[in-house]
């Protein structure tokens, strides 16, 4: 029997926030909010129906580590030396829960420096850190593509 190319197999993105967020009246879907970074390519990649959303991931300098669709509100706080200590224990804690609903082999994770220390080594098989997403555009898709994403 052929694997359905359709069907995602495997993977876990994790992207940072970003200042840069729509302004709402209510909660929205985390990865609806934000508006910069790299996380609109994201949204897109996976807004087709049966896109793989229960496999990304939000790190959000006040939310924490959350998924896509974890409800949200307008806010402004930098990742300042506070949250990364707080971060530094909880989103570790919710990385290993969504791995043991979801469990992966790869992830790739859209972060400066200062958000992938956060999380601490990744317990999957093979990690992608691109810290600087808005230039490889390209390489992103490739990830992407190779994991049968939409």
């Amino acid at each position: 029997m052929a694997a359905d190319p359709t069907r995602v197999a495997d993977g876990l993105v994790i992207v940072a926030c970003c200042r840069e967020k729509r302004v709402t009246s209510g909660p929205v879907p985390a990865l609806d909010l934000y508006e910069g970074w790299v996380v609109p390519l994201i949204r897109d990649r996976i807004a087709r129906p049966g896109g793989p959303r229960e496999r990304v991931l939000v790190l959000s300098a006040l939310y924490g580590l959350i998924t896509a669709d974890t409800p949200v509100t307008t806010y402004e706080q930098p990742m300042t030396d506070e949250r990364q200590h707080v971060l530094g224990t909880t989103a570790p804690r919710a990385l290993r829960r969504h791995l043991a609903r979801h469990p992966t082999s790869q992830a790739l994770l859209l972060m400066i420096s200062s958000y992938a220390r956060v999380l601490g080594p990744v317990p999957v098989s093979t990690t992608l850190l691109i810290t600087d997403p808005m230039r490889r555009h390209d390489d992103i898709h490739t990830v992407l593509d190779s994991w049968n994403w939409p």
